[in-house]
């Protein structure tokens, strides 16, 4: 990542380094990246991969080697209790994606969709450009739910390279999305390369997004364990280790002036 281009020097979150944003200077940054077509990751942070991160060091060094966005409301509340960061919001990957396919609607920005199943990305193409009239979605590609083969592998990058879209968004869940970019960045043709989890299937309209009033109080996760319960087990044993590290944090950092 080009360091001269962020806003801010960035803040240490649990080992992960998280520049000050927002949405306008995402938008900023992926302007000067696509002009100047200089490949980058973005990470999009939630309190299960900033917890990941801890064991899975391979996932750590792929996040400090990104553009890391703090999606998970906690993250916000840990910046601005602990670090006392002058944090504006948080920057989620459903809604960062919307506002770059508006956004990128008046610079012919060119976009493809990696991930779900073919009815999900059929249906999302469809409400963005009801929505985004003029958005330019260059393809798309639902991938097996299983290891590509050498051969599959090499013919999805020959699918991408050939749209050569300015921003790949990768749905396949955390943290399989950020490892796929993180080992393909140096051969798939797209200037932004980003690991969006569920935005797919949230504005494709097959899965319904926590009510506002739950996103402003930090229990998104809390409706999704209600809609999937596959992620119990995800939360359950992410969300305590996360909190035993704020309070830890508080301590250390707030109360005895300790060094992060």
């Amino acid at each position: 990542m080009v360091k001269s281009t962020l806003p801010s020097k960035p803040l240490n979150i649990l080992g992960i380094n998280a520049p000050l944003l927002d949405y306008t200077t995402c938008l900023s940054l992926f302007t000067i990246w696509v002009k100047k077509r200089e490949k980058h990751q973005v990470c999009i942070a939630n309190v299960h991969t900033v917890v990941e991160s801890q064991f899975d060091t391979t996932l750590k060094a792929i996040n400090n080697k990104s553009l890391v966005t703090l999606d998970g409301l906690p993250l916000v509340w840990y910046a601005k209790a602990v670090l006392k960061a002058p944090i504006k919001e948080r920057v989620c990957g459903p809604e960062l994606m919307l506002r770059a396919l508006d956004h990128g609607r008046e610079h012919g920005w060119k976009h493809f969709f990696l991930g779900g199943t073919e009815e999900v990305l059929k249906d999302l193409v469809t409400e963005m450009e009801l929505r985004y009239p003029g958005v330019n979605i260059v393809g798309w590609h639902s991938p097996p739910f299983r290891p590509l083969s050498k051969t599959e592998d090499t013919q999805l990058v020959r699918l991408i390279n050939t749209q050569r879209p300015d921003f790949l968004w990768v749905g396949l869940g955390a943290p399989k999305q950020e490892k796929w970019i993180a080992s393909h960045l140096h051969r798939v043709k797209a200037t932004v390369q980003l690991g969006v989890g569920a935005a797919f299937d949230f504005h494709s309209g097959h899965v319904k997004r926590a009510p506002e009033w739950m996103q402003k109080r930090g229990l998104e996760w809390f409706y999704r364990i209600l809609q999937d319960r596959r992620l119990l087990k995800r939360y359950c044993v992410t969300n305590p280790i996360f909190v035993l590290c704020f309070f830890r944090d508080l301590i250390n950092i707030r109360l005895l002036k300790r060094n992060p």
